[in-house]
């Protein structure tokens, strides 16, 4: 029974405020983002990945290990990603894999693996998200543009954040206290933020072709878990860094692939993101549970 009460614990938050931001959206059509938005690039981003990576207990290698684990497991979403768009008979390959690479490790990992596993968990959990923001701002734009922006990367706070965290890490570095505090804030206010706008998204996006948005859905919110088993076994993982890694994988497509099309890619395609987006976040309303309460279950 104690575990069924936990996986209520850690759910129940996540889902309770991404409910708020879709009840807002409905409400309200014209609710402007824009703040948020901007706030949780330029800010609140930064300052979460900063206190997740360095206040957190988080060791250089730790961080070095999960990001290679989850290297691995982009690898295999790509492929995974290849094979069902070439049998879903799509134009475009390229520019529709990132919802099948990039999972929403921030938005809804991080509270998930911060609830499910404390401090500890959300250190690796970072490490994990850390790696897939990334993904988008380089991986992402180049297969949305197909072409890469060297500036693209430069202009964005986040990896800023993470080169700094980094070399706290490798040269262990203890954060000043200020910082640590104002990052903590920042943190939760982030988490806050971008779960009521995931839920504001929801009310805005559409699904323009549900059989092929269900059928990519499936290869990102049911094969993700068992790459992400396969690697925790590949690897003899265990304890909460493997329930972590297990959570990670399973998470529905990123918001962010839809913010990255609609900048660099034809509106067909921007339309096909989205509607994977919206259908795999409300499949994973369902697996996600299963998933959490396989992981605490198993590696706690």
């Amino acid at each position: 029974m104690d575990i069924y009460l936990k996986l209520f614990e850690v759910l129940f938050p996540v889902f309770f405020v991404v409910g708020i931001g879709y009840y807002l959206g409905k409400n309200n059509p014209k609710l402007d983002t824009t703040f948020i938005t901007s706030f949780a690039a330029n800010i609140g981003t930064p300052g979460m990945i900063i206190y997740a990576l360095t206040s957190t207990g988080t060791s250089f290698d730790t961080f070095k290990n999960f990001f290679w684990y989850y290297i691995i497991a982009i690898l295999v979403f790509t492929f995974i990603g290849v094979i069902f768009l070439f049998l879903l008979k799509t134009k475009d390959i390229i520019r529709e894999l990132p919802p099948f690479i990039m999972p929403n490790t921030g938005n809804m990992g991080l509270p998930i693996c911060l609830f499910a596993y404390g401090s500890q968990g959300l250190g690796v959990a970072a490490a994990i998200s850390a790696l897939i923001i990334l993904c988008h701002f380089t991986l992402g734009v180049f297969l949305a543009d197909r072409k890469f922006n060297i500036n693209v990367i430069l202009k964005n706070p986040p990896f800023y954040a993470i080169l700094i965290s980094v070399i706290f890490l490798y040269f262990k570095i203890e954060i000043p206290i200020f910082i640590e505090n104002t990052t903590f804030l920042l943190m939760y206010a982030t988490i806050f933020l971008i779960l009521m706008s995931l839920g504001i998204a929801l009310t805005r996006f559409k699904v323009f072709s549900f059989k092929k948005a269900l059928i990519s859905s499936i290869g990102r919110v049911i094969l993700g878990p068992i790459v992400g088993f396969l690697i925790i076994r590949y690897y003899n993982l265990s304890g909460f860094a493997a329930g972590v890694l297990l959570i990670q994988c399973s998470m529905p497509s990123a918001v962010l692939n839809y913010l990255v099309a609609s900048i660099y890619s034809p509106k067909k395609i921007v339309d096909s993101v989205a509607s994977t987006i919206v259908v795999s976040t409300i499949m994973s309303f369902i697996t996600i549970p299963i998933v959490v309460f396989f992981a605490l279950k198993y590696f706690n």
